[in-house]
């Protein structure tokens, strides 16, 4: 793809969403830091193009969910090490189910989100290894074309077409959708800073794999 097609369809995007929300905070500087809708706005998009991407048992009496943000190293280095454990030990053996929502403090971590949710639902968590995998190296440029494109190769390597990325890419009734649902996710759940957990209903910060392990055995014992 071009460079003159690839801001051509981030360029959708962005008229589409109409802008930067301001966060403070822990979380924020009080400067534009991520796209954002207004509230009417956000009301009003079809929040049914947005599937809810999660593992394990629905049933399980421990929900957990995970707020992070694919520019977050913090979030990188979660998914790169404790994540890999929590699945082995609770989500792959049924005993939690394990919700994952993206956050977009950014404009990048914006366009992670419609390359990981191009190859739906069976091949988005791979895609998600893969974009944290490859962080530094799609991150390492300051331009925002040659960011676009890493994340295009990261798509290709998982297998999505040019034709398909292309379509994601430019597709910003999706991208009005996530960014609505991240601002009533946010604001529900009081997310400022990423990773962040919600588990059984009770926020809690970044934390060692021995610390969530801990808390999720107190609520499975409880």
């Amino acid at each position: 793809m071009s460079r003159n097609l690839i801001l051509a369809a981030l360029a959708v995007v962005f008229a589409a969403i109409g802008g930067y929300v301001f966060l403070g905070g822990p979380g924020g500087s009080g400067a534009a830091v991520g796209p954002g809708l207004s509230a009417s706005a956000a009301e009003s998009v079809d929040h049914s193009l947005v599937l809810e991407m999660a593992l394990g048992d629905e049933d399980a009496a421990v929900t957990v969910i995970e707020y992070a943000s694919f520019t977050c190293p913090h979030c990188r280095r979660f998914h790169e090490g404790p994540f890999k454990r929590l699945k082995a030990d609770y989500i792959d053996t049924g005993k939690i189910h394990f919700i994952y929502r993206e956050v977009y403090f950014d404009r990048y971590a914006l366009w992670a989100g419609l390359v990981a949710r191009c190859g739906g639902e069976r091949r988005y968590f791979g895609l998600v290894d893969l974009i944290y995998r490859n962080q530094s190296v799609w991150m390492a440029s300051d331009d925002p074309v040659q960011i676009a494109e890493s994340l295009r190769r990261l798509g290709r390597q998982a297998g999505l077409s040019d034709a398909a990325l292309e379509a994601c890419l430019q597709d910003g009734d999706k991208a009005q959708a996530m960014v609505a649902l991240w601002q009533r996710h946010s604001e529900r759940d009081d997310i400022n800073s990423t990773p962040s957990f919600v588990i059984n209903g009770t926020k809690y910060s970044n934390m060692s794999y021995a610390d969530f392990s801990a808390l999720l055995e107190e609520e499975l014992n409880g």
